[in-house]
């Protein structure tokens, strides 16, 4: 329901379109200003670095991150991508150049070619393979039947928890985006995986990671790790 812009900036335009800044942003699900989410949260996210973002549940890491790509409007304060106010962009500028992959992941019936397709259809199958094997998920679909045209059924429930987070790093992955936002995504991979992953993704240097994690461990290679409690910066 976030409106767009009329006649809003392009992303792609600005010289750093990976740059995140939080300006005493507050965010309250009910519109208020009693009980935030978010409350005065200050944070540069630079260009090209791998931030953390830890907290207990209900810190607000993801409501953080969900203000990036402008799933929400901050109730005050500005949030800034590429140093431009989200609000002045082009809602689709901004979204074709932030890549989240969540939690609990959507995957759709169809092959995996065309979930991991999804956001990018015209992406070759080298990009797609790439991608995968990025986010480790190469292995476990060429040992399907059929390779990256084995059918998925709907919400992928013929693949463990795990299977469907890599699938989904990889979908994101595909789509090229500047900001490559992993909310808790790896929280269902085993501990090996997810530090070949995390060591994968060093070859994304040139993109903003910004990681969302409960385990110390996600966040062991990020540039920078930021700690949230109770919607705010404590560390």
């Amino acid at each position: 329901d976030v409106p767009d812009t009329v006649d809003g900036i392009s992303l792609a335009t600005q010289p750093d379109p990976g740059d995140i800044r939080f300006e005493n942003v507050r965010f309250d699900y009910a519109g208020g200003t009693e009980d935030c989410a978010l409350d005065g949260v200050d944070l540069h996210i630079r260009p090209g670095t791998t931030v953390a973002i830890l907290g207990a549940t209900g810190s607000g890491k993801s409501t953080l991150v969900h203000l990036i790509p402008r799933f929400y409007d901050a109730t005050s304060g500005v949030v800034r991508v590429g140093g431009v106010d989200v609000r002045e962009l082009d809602k689709n500028s901004l979204r074709r150049n932030v890549g989240i992959a969540l939690q609990s992941p959507q995957l759709f019936s169809g092959s995996v070619m065309e979930n991991l397709r999804y956001g990018r259809p015209n992406a070759t199958d080298d990009e797609v393979v790439a991608a995968a094997k990025t986010a480790r998920a190469d292995g476990f679909v060429t040992d399907m039947t059929n390779g990256y045209q084995s059918i998925i059924e709907q919400g992928g429930a013929n693949l463990s928890g795990g299977q469907r987070q890599r699938l989904s790093i990889a979908r994101t992955l595909v789509t090229d985006p500047a900001i490559l936002i992993l909310d808790d995504s790896t929280s269902a991979v085993d501990l090996e995986t997810e530090a070949q992953i995390q060591e994968a993704l060093a070859s994304y240097a040139d993109r903003t990671v910004v990681i969302v994690a409960q385990r110390i461990s996600t966040a062991l290679g990020a540039d920078e790790i930021v700690v949230l409690d109770n919607g705010s910066v404590c560390a």
